[in-house]
């Protein structure tokens, strides 16, 4: 049997090897309607083809899909921590929505990754984590895309919008690294990356419109006598009713230290009522506080720029007084790299001068560290600044997440959060927390404080019958106690086992009461403790978990789900001790062990909150 090599006008090995399978099962009836049925297809798409190609931003020419309309498709991929890139993916569908064309949105997350390779338009929204990194739920998005397993993607359109906080050097770092990897898979960028601070909202409607504004003239030029409805090029990123821009003002019913006296730390219970507002939540969900600044530094950093709180400053379409700017519309402590860089200019000093540029990032950050902006106001002032350069270095106020601690279940219109004040002192000075401050210095019962809820959906209680292995170090231990709240109101009949951890036994055992309640009454079924400065040596919620290997082994294969939530580094200390558990008891390898725990968080049965 001869061999002909012969792949068609350029088929590709996989359509080549596609078609000669199917060719392979054809009758002689069939094969002569598919050939048919190819030939009208051709017409049509010849019917459907530009005149002229289209030149993308980098110069590289594009030539459209020929397919018809009907095959184009649109993906809208998000990868999000608080749910700021969900937002905008909406936003994006609805804009796009508007000119007819239909997109299709999701999660990096629930994304199968190899379908890239029959995208046409991808439309990528990804804020950036940390030092760089990305969203905890896209990492194996990432990782995927920037292995050798990624594939070519010459027929691929793009388009990038990054999110990200100024203050950390490796700013937008999560889409700078999407954005390069895809031209480096050949792929072709829709229009130029977007890198957005923390005050994201109008960066992010510019460049929704510019990518409609794209998509719009590809749909002119493939489709005859289409009309689509005309849009504004920058529309208007539209939320819930209630979010971080349009807060519920949610008065405080109680506000107390939850730790005991004595403790090397403060930690407070605070119960707020969202009666008349709407709002709803689940277990694992985060309540969105929306701070002020501590007025005695409002007044402190005045004094020292030698303004007065009553000059006017623009904020948008608004005017209002320097000192309400700077008490609810900015942040004012911590200062970042635009601040660096625009106090450098406006003062010329030296030594700020040195720090810019990125070269000097670990400079710069160990000089933010030390020196909040009032230090740096103080050291390098610039008499006769005007307000408006002043704010210009400055970022938007952001809201502070906060896991939620109680079931609307059992304790109906009312939110209750744990929250540890963050209180230091630095050049001889106190200082606290713009938030954790806020909440607890400043917001009193009778009071209110703005708020909005910001789902959770990737740390969710499983079916009432399954049991749930739950880790928790500090005030990570909240939304564990939501957890039972609920499962109490539902009469859960599923096991249910707490490991926490936290420095003093008789000071830091937060919700003690509560817990030897529910294991007396059996909706707790064990827990085990860790309290790291009690001893001679420190014992963490890990040594718990490794002197319970055994057990902790029993419960995941009987099908129990796993949650771990706490400080930031709890995480891979938990995920390193898990890997030995399943080593020692399950007698599995370092690779199948790591493809059990990859198993468990596909399937959602091991889901992580950090902070």
């Amino acid at each position: 049997m001869t061999v002909f090599d012969f792949h068609g006008p350029g088929l590709t090995e996989e359509q080549w090897r596609h078609i000669s399978e199917l060719a392979g099962t054809l009758s002689t009836e069939q094969a002569l309607w598919l050939s048919g049925y190819f030939a009208g297809l051709d017409h049509r798409k010849r019917e459907l083809l530009p005149t002229t190609d289209v030149r993308p931003h980098d110069g590289r020419v594009h030539e459209l899909a020929t397919g018809s309309l009907e095959t184009q498709t649109i993906t809208i991929l998000f990868g999000s921590e608080t749910g700021n890139s969900a937002d905008v993916a909406s936003a994006l569908q609805q804009s796009v929505g508007s000119e007819g064309l239909e997109a299709v949105v999701a999660d990096m997350a629930d994304y199968k990754p190899r379908q890239l390779r029959s995208e046409s338009d991808l439309l990528i929204i990804t804020s950036t984590h940390g030092e760089g990194e990305p969203p905890a739920t896209a990492m194996d998005f990432f990782e995927f895309l920037e292995s050798a397993r990624a594939p070519h993607l010459d027929d691929l359109r793009y388009a990038v919008l990054a999110l990200g906080d100024s203050t950390y050097d490796q700013y937008c770092e999560a889409g700078k690294r999407l954005d390069r990897r895809l031209t480096e898979l050949g792929a072709i960028r829709l229009v130029e990356r977007v890198d957005c601070d923390v005050d994201y909202e109008d960066s992010a409607s510019e460049w929704i419109g510019a990518v409609t504004q794209e998509l719009k003239r590809s749909l002119d030029r493939t489709s005859t006598g289409h009309h689509a409805p005309d849009i504004a090029l920058q529309p208007k990123i539209t939320k819930r009713i209630v979010d971080q821009r349009h807060p519920f003002r949610a008065s405080v019913i109680d506000n107390i230290v939850l730790s005991g006296r004595g403790s090397t730390k403060e930690t407070r219970h605070i119960e707020v009522s969202i009666e008349g507002s709407g709002l709803k939540f689940e277990p694992g969900d985060a309540l969105g506080v929306i701070p002020s600044n501590d007025p005695s530094l409002v007044s402190a950093l005045l004094d020292a720029l030698g303004l007065s709180s009553d000059e006017e400053v623009s904020i948008g379409d608004r005017t209002v007084g320097l000192g309400q700017a700077l008490t609810d519309e900015y942040e004012i402590t911590v200062g970042s790299t635009r601040f660096i860089n625009q106090w450098a200019e406006l003062t010329g000093a030296d030594d700020l001068v040195a720090l810019r540029g990125k070269e000097q990032a670990d400079a710069r950050s160990e000089f933010l560290f030390h020196n909040h902006i009032i230090d740096v106001v103080r050291r390098y002032p610039m008499p006769g600044v005007r307000p408006s350069a002043f704010i210009a270095g400055l970022r938007n106020m952001r809201p502070r997440l906060y896991s939620v601690a109680s079931s609307l279940s059992l304790v109906p219109d009312e939110v209750h959060l744990t929250v540890g004040a963050v209180r230091f002192e630095l050049n001889g000075e106190p200082r606290s927390g713009v938030a954790t401050g806020y909440l607890a210095d400043r917001v009193a019962p009778t009071g209110t404080v703005p708020v909005y809820i910001q789902p959770n959906p990737r740390f969710r209680l499983p079916a009432d019958d399954v049991p749930i292995l739950m880790i928790g170090a500090g005030t990570g231990v909240a939304p564990y106690r939501a957890f039972l709240q609920e499962r109490e109101a539902r009469g859960a009949s599923g096991r249910s086992w707490l490991v926490f951890g936290d420095r003093n036994f008789h000071t830091d055992f937060l919700y003690q009461t509560e817990w030897q309640q529910w294991l007396k009454d059996g909706m707790l079924t064990r827990m085990q403790v860790a309290f790291s400065r009690d001893g001679r040596t420190k014992s963490y919620v890990q040594h718990r978990l490794k002197e319970n290997a055994k057990d902790i082994y029993a419960w995941l294969e009987e099908g129990a789900s796993l949650y771990v939530c706490g400080g930031r580094e709890l995480a891979p200390a938990i995920h390193a001790t898990l890997i030995d558990a399943l080593k020692q008891e399950g007698k599995l390898s370092d690779v199948s062990a790591a493809e059990y725990l990859g198993t468990m968080q596909s399937t959602g049965r091991y889901q992580v909150d950090v902070y």
